[in-house]
């Protein structure tokens, strides 16, 4: 094998990562109807576990579905809104028990186990989604 078709062949290999610009174009348009959809599931998952949180923002995170700071503020991917419903319950569950646990204990995962007791599934079943 040539020099030339080696390096073609490894060029082909490369994960073309999209342009910003597209990326803040697809973040204005799904903004709102993400943050619409997360607030309704915090409500309806919250009435179980009554946690307090401060903000909950919706960001153009490059690897992550979603995060819990330490202050209380919940932050969750705009992508949330293409995933599967059952995954967007198990991402919004997940958040919101670190307000309770802020770790990834057996505590925290017998949090979660309250109203999703398939979360071992669920949280394979979305490794398999990319973020970006």
């Amino acid at each position: 094998m040539s020099a030339y078709t080696w390096i073609w062949q490894k060029i082909r290999k490369v994960r073309v990562v999209p342009r910003r610009r597209k990326n803040t174009v697809l973040y204005k348009k799904h903004k709102e109807s993400t943050r619409e959809l997360v607030h309704r599931k915090i409500a309806h998952f919250n009435l179980s576990y009554n946690f307090s949180f401060k903000k909950v923002a919706i960001r153009n995170q490059r690897s992550r579905w979603g995060s819990c700071s330490q202050k209380g503020n919940l932050n969750f991917n705009y992508r949330l809104i293409h995933l599967p419903d059952h995954l967007v319950d198990y991402v919004v569950v997940h958040e919101l028990c670190h307000l309770g646990e802020f770790n990834h204990s057996k505590q925290f995962w017998n949090l979660v186990a309250q109203t999703l007791p398939n979360h071992v599934e669920l949280r394979q079943e979305l490794r398999r989604f990319k973020v970006l």
